[in-house]
């Protein structure tokens, strides 16, 4: 016997609730203020359904309400999202409530918060297993990345990311070779970017202009810094 599993979130201001979720195209297919409020939104087959939120609460995410969506092609997802977010507010929402997680090429989920606090997180289908402290195959410096790059990307923990990252460029400091240090350093400017610090970027692109780098690394780094690049744009651009 078939059957469907619909989560249950909290609808806050309904009618504000659910035009969140028009602009990021779902239909509305059910709502109710009486004798309580509820609702339903749909789309590509699946739905979520908005309860009461429960007295003396105001804030879904403090209270961890949240669902999961595996979706084919998460990116993709992510491109209409902010397009339709951008389209709405003038700007992208990257933080505070609503918001929308950032993403970088090769990562595999995102998460949308919307007004009320729900957090939806969108991942894609063939997700790996995460290899928790790191992947087993690296070594030294590029074991921490690998962990705290599970922190940014899959758990939207950007204080873990930070400090596993820290800590890791003070242990391996004179081991790790200087490509592996200037693609950590990148990864600390891209959450600071993400955090709007802006003297924490120029210090850590400082760090990065004195390490010496071959023509071969330079190369090889430029990547990572398309990303810082490529992540103030979608923070700053308006529409």
């Amino acid at each position: 016997m078939a059957a469907t599993s619909i989560p249950v979130l909290w609808g806050g201001d309904l009618p504000a609730t659910l035009d969140f979720y028009r602009t990021l195209g779902y239909e509305v297919t059910y709502e109710q203020t009486r004798p309580y409020t509820a609702g339903m939104v749909t789309r590509d087959g699946f739905s979520v359904y908005f309860g009461p939120t429960p007295k003396d609460f105001d804030n879904a995410e403090q209270a961890y309400i949240s669902a999961l969506v595996i979706v084919d092609e998460v990116e993709s997802w992510h491109q209409e999202f902010t397009a339709s977010l951008r389209a709405r507010y003038g700007r992208i929402p990257a933080r505070g409530i609503p918001r929308i997680t950032r993403f970088r090429p090769g990562q595999t989920r995102f998460t949308v918060v919307d007004p009320v606090g729900n957090s939806i997180i969108y991942i894609q289908r063939d997700e790996p297993d995460p290899e928790y402290g790191g992947a087993r195959s690296l070594e030294g410096l590029a074991r921490v990345m690998d962990n705290a790059r599970i922190f940014r990307d899959s758990k939207n923990d950007d204080a873990n990311a930070v400090r596993v990252l820290e800590t890791g460029l003070r242990r391996f400091a004179a081991t790790a070779p200087a490509l592996d240090r200037a693609r950590a350093l990148a990864m600390l400017a891209e959450i600071a970017i993400a955090a709007e610090d802006s003297a924490r970027v120029a210090e850590l692109g400082t760090r990065m202009a004195e390490l010496d780098l071959s023509a071969e690394d330079r190369a090889a780094l430029a990547a990572e810094l398309q990303a810082l690049t490529a992540l103030e744009s979608w923070l700053t651009d308006e529409s």
